[in-house]
């Protein structure tokens, strides 16, 4: 998912704009690179570039990435946008005509006793005037008494020192209003409270491996964590062993996922993070055996391992699986998923049952291979032949009877087809044995009729197999490829960016062209470094007219049709 999403309203404006609120009500007021970043996030919104993720913002601004997420929260607490997840970093782009926002300027002289306390709090550095304007903010539009700001200033340079950001103390007060504690005694009551539990935070932080002095925001996420999910400190700790997490937000998280899975206990929570590592383990193995590159196993965990997990299969018959398929050219998860829904529908789930499939499907294909070779034939194993090989045993012909209708269609046109036929016309006579066999066996006139259209149906399944196997060959080449696929990621990137340039900026839209001619010669090099060619990623039929099926666009019989039938009567 990408890190921003965007409000509906913002959605429906085609190109990257500015509202006309943020230029009146915000412009004047915020920091220069406030106001970089906010620009760069509408631009990349409005351009279509979902791959983007802040570390790439910054990156595209030459700003620190801490420095990005600071202004993030400045932006946040003016409500132009929203931060919806901190891991992985997230925000939602708002309406600049909001509610609150920041309305006006607000006169220092109202504030001359507060401007004094407040400087002689914050004795390491000089308060710039931006900031006592937030703290003014913070007085007016939150109701703040200022008493109770100073003593939240003071807490604040006593946890982290004279230093401190301004921005941390917004974020501690704007929690404060949150809880309605806005006045001096109440903020009083808070901290008192809080300094209760310092210490036992202090020994749960020691055990966890959190090295950071406890604050406000951690008292309360410990009382969340305590009393609304009911987790004991010994549960607590372990979650944070079990998970190797080193800091609150990150906990919280973890905690919070636990208390969804009901997992509460010492025991649970080491169970349950040992499953969830093998898991990671195990998707990775089954992408390893079907020869498919991921580098987060996340989305494949929940997606699709702990599905077949909760199925029933086992991580062993999972990977004996997965090795199974991509010997099968089935090599995608997608592919796993289908068939192991498959198996699931008809009951088979346990080690013994699928090892049973397994064997029964190797056995078959062994059968299919020894058939086509007692018909002349040494072209691979299609679905048709296992459809077939499906059907004769419903016929309940024996392997005997099968391999004495190969002989009878060694030399013919399509031998399996033949055989097919041969087959049917025996089921049809009541012939069951290879003694009840005549000496000569003729199909009557209506089986070579269905000989004809099973060669017609066997002859051009088989031309579409051939090419549409040599193409997903090649695509499965190419998508295994990480040279290529960073060139495709970047040259489909580059095409959006380029169809947006064309309507609003000529010279950006001719230097992007350039480049996008430079990346699509790259890509050409690396396919046939590669041995391939972009004609290769698609079928390369052997009628351009019906592309192997028989008849034309407009339903009519193509010529190479009616030329098979010829050859064939």
């Amino acid at each position: 998912m990408p890190f921003i999403t965007v409000s509906d309203e913002v959605i429906k404006k085609s190109i990257t704009c500015v509202e006309n609120k943020f230029i009146s009500k915000y412009l004047p007021l915020l920091e220069p690179d406030a106001v970089k970043v906010y620009l760069y996030t509408l631009y990349i919104s409005q351009s279509g570039l979902n791959h983007y993720t802040v570390s790439d913002l910054a990156t595209s601004l030459n700003m620190p990435e801490e420095k990005v997420r600071l202004y993030f929260e400045y932006l946040d607490e003016l409500e132009l946008i929203s931060i919806t997840s901190l891991s992985p970093f997230e925000i939602k782009i708002l309406d600049a005509d909001n509610i609150y926002g920041l309305p006006k300027k607000y006169k220092p002289e109202k504030y001359s006793d507060f401007t004094k306390s407040a400087q002689s709090i914050l004795k390491g550095r000089m308060i710039s005037t931006n900031e006592f304007m937030e703290y003014f903010y913070l007085l007016e539009e939150y109701g703040f008494e200022q008493d109770a700001l100073l003593m939240i200033i003071s807490y604040c340079v006593n946890l982290r020192g004279d230093n401190i950001r301004y921005q941390y103390i917004k974020k501690v007060a704007k929690s404060f209003a949150d809880d309605g504690i806005t006045s001096a005694k109440k903020v009083d009551e808070k901290l008192s409270s809080y300094t209760s539990t310092t210490p036992l935070l202090l020994k749960l932080f020691s055990a966890c491996g959190i090295k950071k002095q406890p604050d406000v925001e951690d008292d309360k996420l410990y009382k969340k964590w305590s009393g609304e999910l009911g987790f004991g400190d010994d549960a607590i700790i372990s979650a944070a062993k079990s998970f190797k997490i080193k800091n609150c937000e990150k906990l919280d998280a973890v905690l919070t996922e636990l208390y969804k899975n009901r997992k509460f206990d010492v025991k649970e929570i080491d169970g349950y993070a040992k499953n969830k590592t093998s898991l990671y383990s195990l998707t990775r193995d089954i992408a390893k055996n079907l020869g498919v590159y991921i580098s987060d196993a996340a989305p494949y965990v929940e997606n699709y391992v702990n599905s077949w997990c909760n199925y029933g299969f086992s991580a062993d018959i999972l990977r004996a699986l997965s090795a199974y398929l991509f010997r099968q050219s089935k090599s995608t998860f997608n592919d796993m998923d289908l068939f192991l829904q498959k198996l699931y529908e008809q009951g088979i789930v346990t080690d013994e049952s699928v090892n049973e499939y397994i064997k029964n499907q190797e056995n078959d294909e062994k059968l299919l291979r020894r058939l086509l070779d007692a018909c002349g034939l040494t072209r691979r194993i299609i679905d048709w032949d296992k459809t077939a090989l499906k059907n004769w045993r419903l016929w309940n012909f024996s392997e005997e009877m099968m391999f004495e209708a190969a002989a009878l269609s060694v030399g013919k046109a399509n031998p399996t087809a033949y055989m097919n036929a041969v087959l049917s016309s025996w089921k049809n006579n009541g012939i069951t044995s290879p003694d009840k066999i005549p000496t000569a066996t003729t199909l009557p006139s209506s089986a070579k009729t269905d000989d004809l259209k099973a060669k017609i149906e066997n002859h051009y399944a088989r031309l579409r197999h051939i090419a549409e196997s040599k193409a997903d060959s090649a695509v499965k080449t190419v998508n295994s490829d990480p040279v290529y696929s960073k060139l495709h990621k970047q040259i489909n990137e580059l095409s959006i960016q380029l169809a947006f340039a064309e309507l609003r900026d000529s010279t950006q839209a001719q230097s992007l062209s350039e480049q996008l001619k430079t990346l699509e010669q790259s890509e050409k090099e690396r396919l046939s470094e590669l041995c391939l060619t972009r004609d290769d990623l698609s079928p390369r039929y052997s009628c351009p007219v019906c592309n192997d099926t028989g008849y034309d666009k407009n339903g009519n019989v193509c010529r190479c049709l009616k030329k098979f039938i010829s050859e064939n009567k």
